[in-house]
């Protein structure tokens, strides 16, 4: 089969752990020339180092997704360094859900959320979005979730982040058509990821789990104990119950695979046996 990675100029913001790490890495070990970007920058230069290392090609950036000048610097250092900017993928997100109720507590989170899930995807749109159209071709993939396909307790503002972006990527979509290719990626929960960290109320989660929540907090814990049933963590198993990163990592690059003529416009991969209601 071809190959449509090999030689592409991708840039990803959150690069430095979670879905950003795997795709810089899967990315680049099929021949890509990859720009990590991260306000962490010692984890973003630990991939570039580790890709390097496996025979890659990235570099990392310090970069705040709230700045848009930040955002052009990371976009304009892969245009230096390679000539072009095949792919922009907006990873970088945080997920402080937590009720109305919890203001007080969460007003804070909720302000970075809408500055980091909005306005770094529009700041990568815009980054990017000159140069693709100079170059007449360019690929745009912005991460949303299942939490943007309808309104939920527990979720208010981080749920209308993501439908933003949903929104956002459908009008960028219709204005660079024929130039740009759009994907959304709406992951389901993915537990083991670093956003659960930023989570404001855990009882928040009701809204995604329904009925369902008490068991997703007993299988989270087992989970963190080591007792949770190992054929329920094996992927070959329908009852699969806790989608692993890497799987959101491999649709991200399957729609990257792809001839510039075909888009993959939506992705939602799910674990056949999770306990997610939306």
């Amino acid at each position: 089969m071809a190959d449509h990675i090999a030689g592409k100029s991708i840039v990803i913001t959150g690069a430095g752990s979670g879905f950003g790490r795997l795709v810089a890495e899967g990315t680049a070990a099929r021949g890509a020339k990859v720009v990590c970007g991260d306000i962490d920058i010692d984890s973003a230069e630990a991939v570039a180092k580790g890709i390097h290392a496996g025979g890659g090609d990235a570099r990392a950036l310090h970069i705040d997704v709230t700045r848009l000048d930040q955002v052009c610097a990371l976009v304009q250092a892969a245009v230096d360094a390679h000539g072009a900017i095949d792919v922009m993928i907006n990873n970088a997100g945080t997920m402080p859900l937590a009720f109305i109720a919890d203001h007080e507590a969460a007003y804070a989170a909720w302000d970075r959320c809408i500055d980091i899930n909005f306005k770094g995807v529009l700041n990568g749109i815009v980054a990017a979005f000159d140069p693709m159209i100079a170059q007449g071709r360019g690929h745009v993939i912005n991460l949303s979730s299942i939490y943007g396909n309808h309104p939920v307790v527990g979720a208010a503002v981080y749920g209308a982040t993501k439908s933003a972006v949903n929104f956002l990527s459908e009008s960028l979509r219709v204005e660079g058509r024929g130039k740009i290719k759009v994907t959304v990626v709406k992951p389901t929960g993915v537990p083991v990821t670093g956003l659960s960290a930023t989570v404001v109320n855990r009882e928040a989660g009701v809204g995604i789990l329904g009925q369902n929540m008490s068991a997703f907090t007993d299988m989270v814990m087992h989970m963190q104990a080591g007792t949770f049933p190992a054929e329920r963590l094996d992927c070959a198993n329908v009852d699969y119950a806790s989608l692993a990163p890497q799987h959101i990592a491999d649709a991200i690059i399957h729609a990257i695979d792809q001839p510039w003529g075909v888009s993959i416009a939506d992705i939602t991969v799910r674990a056949a046996g999770d306990l997610f209601i939306i």
